[in-house]
């Protein structure tokens, strides 16, 4: 595969600093090291360096004359969970990992603009974009809402992310919904507490949220469109603290996954439907907090034809996927996508020898380093397809 000549020279230099961010995992909105060390770097380069959108949010201004500008972006933060790699990289702070690949999109993002501030093939801006706070904190929601395009204007915006599902070398340019609104809910089920000997006496919130969660199943089986995207989870059922007493309240928690707003608007209303229901059925009471969190992520398609190109030149034809469906997971980018055209790949990082194919937010699960002048090649080929030279 044609990696950018100069891009494979430093190939190794990338390595080091993803595995260095790898090694000092920080959560959102708190990426203060990861944020220091891109900074320096790209003031090093001599690209202009904007800090503070989103707390720990920077940009970095890549100008060379006059001309249309993009935007391309990696996210910085971590997930507050404990590593099992046991990698010489592995986190060093307990309780935090990098288990999405945000330190690979971050040092791919970098090596593109090393590359770039030397070469200069391109006549235009580039805005380089690293982002906190994607994992649940909506970070590219504020960076937006702080202005990002309004101070860096942007003609277009794109972003990669790992995909260890798809072998190295490989990746997916799809128009249209690639990923899923990404929404939470809360449902807090009041009975009445009592004696576990005299249920009788009490309204039992425990019985109450169980026949929840069940009913809750049926929504997506029974009532949703099955040509239509949805998933529901329940990941969270809290109740009680004593084996010999009925709990006055139970609690749940869990996840609402959709591609189309029809259906987004389906479940929100069905799921406090059956929830308030059941609980009046047994005299209990249920209060569902229904929370929209990330919008479906919506590739443009001129501007996914666009990015295919260019992924196309590094990669081969063959070897990108334009027909892939779409993931249920959720990603903050798609507010930047809402803002502005541009389009979302996933770059295959699965080698032939299995590494880099641990799925994400997997304890064990780590970046291919090999992925990295691959990513960094695509961004720059982008750059110089979209700002080509007068």
């Amino acid at each position: 595969m044609p990696v950018i000549n100069r891009i494979a020279d430093f190939a190794a230099e990338m390595t080091a600093w993803r595995q260095d961010f790898h090694r000092h995992p920080e959560l959102g909105f708190e990426e203060r090291r990861t944020s220091d060390v891109v900074a320096a770097k790209l003031a090093e380069w001599g690209i202009e360096v904007h800090r503070g959108l989103a707390t720990t949010g920077l940009v970095g201004v890549l100008r060379n004359g006059s001309g249309p500008s993009i935007g391309l972006r990696a996210d910085m933060d971590c997930l507050a969970m404990q590593e099992e790699t046991g990698l010489p990289h592995a986190s060093e702070t307990p309780g935090r990992m990098h288990a999405c690949g945000h330190d690979g999109h971050t040092a791919t993002l970098l090596g593109a603009a090393k590359y770039l501030a030397e070469t200069r093939n391109f006549t235009g801006t580039v805005n380089f974009i690293f982002q906190p706070a994607e994992e649940g904190g909506g970070g590219g929601r504020v960076m937006v809402e702080e202005g990002l395009f309004d101070r860096f204007p942007c003609d277009s915006v794109y972003g990669i992310h790992n995909a260890p599902d798809l072998p190295l070398g490989e990746c997916s340019a799809v128009a249209g919904p690639i990923m899923a609104a990404s929404d939470g809910i809360a449902i807090t089920v009041r009975g009445y507490g009592g004696h576990a000997a005299k249920p009788h006496l009490a309204i039992d919130p425990v019985m109450v949220g169980a026949q929840i969660l069940v009913g809750l199943q049926a929504v997506v089986a029974r009532r949703i469109d099955p040509l239509k995207n949805a998933v529901l989870s329940i990941t969270q059922f809290h109740a009680g603290s004593a084996g010999n007493v009925i709990p006055e309240v139970a609690e749940l928690r869990g996840t609402v996954r959709t591609l189309l707003p029809e259906v987004r608007d389906q479940m929100e209303r069905l799921i406090a439907q059956v929830a308030e229901n059941t609980a009046r059925a047994q005299d209990a009471e249920a209060v569902v907090t229904y929370t929209r969190r990330y919008p479906p992520t919506v590739n443009h398609a001129a501007e996914t034809d666009r990015a295919a190109a260019a992924a196309a030149r590094v990669l081969g034809e063959a070897r990108v996927h334009r027909d892939l469906p779409p993931v249920m997971g959720g990603e903050d980018f798609s507010f930047m996508l809402l803002e502005r055209p541009g389009a979302f790949l996933f770059m295959g990082q699965k080698g032939a020898d299995g590494r880099g194919g641990v799925p994400v937010h997997h304890p064990r699960y780590d970046f291919n380093d090999d992925l990295l002048p691959i990513g960094a090649s695509y961004f720059a080929a982008l750059v110089e397809q979209e700002l080509p030279r007068g």
